[in-house]
């Protein structure tokens, strides 16, 4: 009896000091399975049943932070004291993930998305996740108004098109840093592992204002990760049915105690040789690349900045007739493009160790290129130095932002288009002024001044105004104009193979534009715990003394002049997101645009630039199986294509065309994703309903061509259309349908 009373005695006790936290999770009121619960500096923790329900056992008396959390809802910090009754929490979405992110590119300071007066679209590295590609590039394809265009059908080489325009318009940025231009845009925008990107911004319209020449069409600025906030250790891989495989490896470290190491390595194979299209060609260039990034952040009093960041990236990439191997390199019995390059490239950021807030960031880039297209070489250096001096300064109502800038530009090469090396140092000065006309109305005024010995004196000055009514919406109306010096080979591959002669007829001028762009920006909530966000934005922008390669005058010349006329790109494009608590998150964008020359009275469509397009991802989460499915793809409208004459029997105009992915990625496990998908699934390829793609793909080398004595090809029963070899007709990559697999393991 006294044994079996102490025993009772016990148990009372146990239950008096050790009790059982219990409640139900909800979002919007309604019931949220799966979510995490725990007790904050405890082992103590559960999950909600598929009622919401939950219980944590064994917790003694005392007061509690309790966390509860959800993916793509704000986590939830509670303070609660052991009473014994049930806990009611709701979850809302995280208002965070849209709208709401820091912005620097639209005015070179860090605001928040929505206070920004300059329009900026975001990326994050969820956003890349949702399509694993092998380069930022490729990436690109899921952007409304944006289109990594591939310029060759055998080296694959591109630029990055913004609303139309053509990649010479757009300026690629490396954390705010303009090393990626001209020649090296598809080179330096591979090999930056994924894993350290804290997110990608996006800018269209003239940015010449801040950013000088090339910001014409907008600007791209890729900002990576600060070292402190980047994953301990990462790993990703992936491999694809073609025989594709790239590696992103990296880990961050602590360099004694005042400074961090950030370093990441890039690897990309593809030696699979695939000829689907029957030409005897590759329908993709082969690749062996490495990149090596690295970069360290220091620690300094005031919390001052000073990052330095430095890459090197190395290729080895060939395209051509089934048959060739690297003894046939520069020959003329096999035809092949191989292209070894050789990238090294540093950047900083420092802020000067006084009051005001003045920084200096700084940056060079030296690309060694050494190729052959056939038994033709092309060789080019291209090296770019670029150094600027901010002073952020408040006074009164205004932000006022002054700078100073040079830039270093040297290019040679052994083409006809640059008969000598063009070195130039550019000094530039700029100022912004922001500030409010009281309530809700805000003005940004900007200039820039930039002097070019080639060119003289480029004043560009910008104007902005936005109106935002409430916290949930904003209009913005911004002006500007924007230049581009002269920087004429980016090379083009129809003159660097010796396919076409180049032709310059006239002393080139700068290039100059007008734009004007107005943009809505809203989000809408609903009582079923839904966020939507609208971006809406319509824009016209006027060019002079535009630079376009003329292909159609002469089918055996690419000619270069100032246009005699006018040039104009203009549309409207919407962007939409939302994200439901349910675990589906949904975004979608088109747009719809005319890019188009007039000269002599004749207006045409520009060559390589869609009516339209659409973007879409849509994504779902089963919490109870780990899984997440995604679904993205693009569509565009017809583009008009380079023919060789009026013989060439191939398509002037693309037909509509889409690329659509599907992947599925499993999460079950601690710190690693396994996820797999197939990519194109409609198996799209540009062949379809044309004869042939690459002219003349079965005398590379124009043996059996002959000309008359205007150096006009001739048709012969061997060649009935007239044609040269040239791999330039291309609107969409040759990969078809293929499946990929890949493992992420994060250590945070």
């Amino acid at each position: 009896m006294q044994r079996l009373l102490t025993l009772l005695i016990a148990l009372v006790c146990i239950s008096v000091e050790a009790q059982q936290i219990r409640g139900t999770i909800t979002s919007y009121e309604m019931p949220l399975p799966y979510a995490n619960v725990y007790l904050d500096g405890t082992s103590k923790g559960a999950s909600s049943d598929e009622n919401g329900r939950f219980a944590i056992s064994g917790v003694e008396n005392g007061k509690y932070t309790i966390i509860v959390s959800f993916s793509g809802l704000k986590t939830v910090r509670q303070q609660i004291t052991m009473t014994g009754s049930d806990l009611l929490i709701d979850l809302r979405l995280d208002e965070s993930d849209m709208l709401d992110e820091v912005v620097i590119s639209g005015t070179l300071k860090a605001v928040s998305r929505m206070e920004s007066p300059v329009p900026v679209e975001v990326y994050r590295p969820t956003f890349l996740k949702k399509n694993p590609t092998a380069n930022i590039f490729e990436a690109l394809q899921n952007v409304n108004g944006v289109r990594p265009q591939v310029n060759c059908q055998v080296c694959n080489t591109g630029d990055i098109h913004i609303n139309g325009l053509e990649g010479p318009y757009t300026m690629v940025l490396i954390d705010g840093m303009p090393i990626v231009s001209g020649l090296s845009t598809v080179y330096g925008l591979s090999g930056i592992p994924n894993s350290l990107i804290e997110q990608v911004e996006i800018v269209k319209g003239p940015a010449s204002s801040l950013y000088g020449s090339e910001a014409v069409g907008g600007l791209i600025n890729i900002i990576t990760k600060i070292p402190e906030n980047a994953p301990r250790a990462f790993v990703d891989t992936f491999g694809s049915g073609w025989g594709e495989i790239n590696a992103d490896v990296g880990f961050k470290t602590n360099v004694g105690s005042k400074a961090n190491l950030l370093l990441g390595i890039n690897y990309f194979n593809y030696n699979n040789p695939i000829d689907n299209n029957n030409d005897n060609f590759t329908d993709l260039t082969l690749q062996d690349r490495l990149s090596v990034f690295q970069k360290w952040d220091f620690k300094r009093e005031n919390n001052r900045k000073f990052s330095i960041a430095g890459r090197f990236f190395y290729e080895d990439r060939w395209g051509g007739e089934m048959q060739w191997t690297p003894e046939f390199r520069g020959g003329d019995e096999i035809y092949g493009e191989s292209i070894y390059t050789r990238r090294y490239e540093i950047l900083g950021n420092y802020d000067l160790p006084i009051d005001e807030k003045i920084a200096l960031q700084f940056s060079y880039t030296d690309h060694d290129q050494n190729s052959v297209y056939g038994n033709i070489p092309y060789k080019a250096i291209q090296r770019i130095g670029f150094t600027q001096l901010n002073w952020d300064k408040e006074l009164g109502k205004h932000s006022l932002l002054f700078g100073a800038s040079a830039r270093y530009n040297y290019y040679n090469d052994n083409t006809p288009a640059t008969a000598t090396s063009d070195e130039v140092i550019i000094p530039s000065l700029f100022i912004q002024d922001e500030f409010a006309l009281g309530g809700k109305h805000e003005m940004l005024l900007g200039a820039r001044y930039d002097y070019d010995s080639r060119h003289g004196n480029i004043f560009t000055p910008r104007v902005a105004y936005k109106f935002k009514p409430s916290d949930k919406d904003v209009l913005r109306l911004n002006a500007g104009t924007g230049f581009r010096v002269v920087n004429l080979f980016t090379e083009d591959h129809a003159a660097v193979t010796g396919s076409r002669d180049v032709t310059i007829e006239e002393e080139l001028k700068p290039e100059r534009s007008f734009n004007v762009n107005l943009n809505y920006l809203r989000k809408f909530y609903t009582k079923k715990g839904m966020i939507i966000s609208v971006d809406a934005s319509a824009w016209y922008t006027y060019f002079t003394n535009i630079i376009l390669p003329d292909y159609d005058t002469n089918p055996n010349q690419i000619i270069y002049n100032n246009l005699d006329g006018k040039a104009q790109s203009r549309g409207i494009s919407l962007n939409l997101d939302a994200a439901i608590n349910s675990g589906i998150k949904f975004m979608a964008g088109v747009t719809f645009q005319e890019v188009d020359q007039t000269e002599n009275g004749v207006t045409q469509q520009q060559i390589l630039t869609e009516q339209f397009m659409g973007t879409w991802g849509a994504s779902y989460k089963n919490y109870a199986s780990k899984l997440t499915i995604d679904y993205t793809g693009n569509i565009y409208g017809p583009m008009r294509l380079p023919l060789l004459g009026p013989l060439d029997p191939r398509s002037e105009y693309s037909p509509t065309w889409s690329i659509q992915n599907i992947q599925a990625t499993y999460d079950g496990i601690d710190n690693i994703e396994i996820y797999g998908g197939v990519k194109n699934l409609l198996n799209w390829t540009p062949n379809r309903g044309n004869p042939f793609i690459i002219a003349r793909a079965d005398d590379p080398f124009d043996e059996n061509v002959q000309f008359n004595s205007n150096g006009n090809v001739i048709p012969t029963a061997d060649n009935p259309y007239a044609l040269t070899f040239d791999p330039s007709y291309v609107y969409a990559p040759n990969q078809g349908r293929r499946l990929f697999f890949g493992v992420r393991y994060t250590l945070n």
